[in-house]
Parts: C-alpha cells; structure tokens; sequence
C-alpha cells in the first residue's frame, strides 16, 4: 500500500484540476456537450485498475497471492505522476461510430529533446487510447503491433487530441488508427496504427 491509498484508486483523474490549461478545458467542455445526447461517454480514469479488470488473464499467468501484493502497490503508467507534471488527459468514446478521443496535456516530466515531449510518452498514450478504443469491442486486449510515423515535434506542455478509430477486426485481432493532432487540429504531429 506504500504507493497507492483507497482515495487514490477511486478519485477519478479524467475531470479538470487546477494543473489544466484553459486550451484543456476549453476542449473538454466541447466534448462534455458532445455527452450530452449520448452518442459520447467521457470515460473514468483511476491511478489502478479496477479489481478483476484483467482477472482472466492473470489467472492463467500469475500466482493468487502474488497478484494480490503487486496489484495493492500498482499504478497506472499514465496515471503515476503528481497532477500536472505528466500525462493530463481524459478519454471520450463512441461505441457507435468505435471510436476513442484522447485530449492531452502533457507535463514537464514527459520532456525529451528540449522543450519538446519524449517521443516514448507520445507512444505510450496512442498505446493507451488506441487500447482503450479496441478494449470497448473486446474484454481484455494486449498490443502486438505498434507503427508510429512521427510528423511535427509536440511542444511541452501544450494540448493535443488523439483519434483512435477501428479500421476493422479479424477474429480476435483489432486493428486500429490513432492521429495525434494540435488542440486546434491545424498540425498533425503524429499517426499511427
């Protein structure tokens, strides 16, 4: 428990905190509206997995009580910095159309070349919005494959929005398209599947 308290697992982290720039939450309102009717849900997000979120995988591949001592200790990668120093993000999807929209702030500690996020943390959120836009289809689901074409560098700090779309699936195979693109959707830093 040296990592985690029971206020950390149940206080969602996908709602505006004093960390978000106005640019964050201006786009979070126009999704919220987007809510509204339904066709969107804006989806929770916890520092831990919900218990049995993965239960019939690690029970084929790890020890009961082993599980149970990593799991008490265990964060979110994306969810395992102090607010507003990494990944400041919250998810919205439309089961209609498959779909998963990420908008993103990215913190001080996300920073590769000067002033610019690390290319890893850009992959690791497609990682997690393109998982979460197959996991809406499928119950438990693993990255096989990751193709990234990096097109602009992302400026630190700033806001971007990422569009996970299915393309289509194969038996249990997803495959899916992610673009990353400037809050504004002017520039296209990133696309991948």
């Amino acid at each position: 428990r040296s990592f985690s308290s029971e206020k950390d697992i149940h206080k969602d982290y996908a709602v505006p905190n004093p960390t978000w720039s106005e640019d964050l939450r201006l786009l979070y309102e126009q999704f919220m509206k987007k809510c509204e009717d339904g066709s969107w849900e804006r989806l929770p997000s916890y520092r831990q997995h919900p218990a049995g979120g993965c239960s019939d995988f690690q029970a084929r591949h790890l020890d009961p009580s082993a599980m149970k001592e990593l799991t008490s200790r265990a964060r979110l990668f994306t969810r395992s910095f102090e607010d507003g120093l990494g990944f400041e993000y919250v998810m919205f999807c439309n089961d209609a159309e498959k779909r998963v929209v990420c908008i993103l702030q990215g913190g001080p500690h996300l920073q590769g070349m000067p002033g610019l996020f690390h290319g890893g943390a850009i992959l690791t959120i497609i990682d997690a919005t393109a998982g979460m836009c197959a996991k809406r289809i499928g119950k438990v689901v693993l990255t096989a494959n990751l193709n990234v074409n990096f097109k602009r560098p992302i400026p630190l700090c700033s806001v971007v929005v990422l569009n996970a779309q299915l393309e289509k699936a194969e038996g249990r195979k997803f495959f899916v398209s992610c673009t990353v693109h400037s809050g504004d959707g002017r520039t296209l830093h990133t696309e991948a599947t």
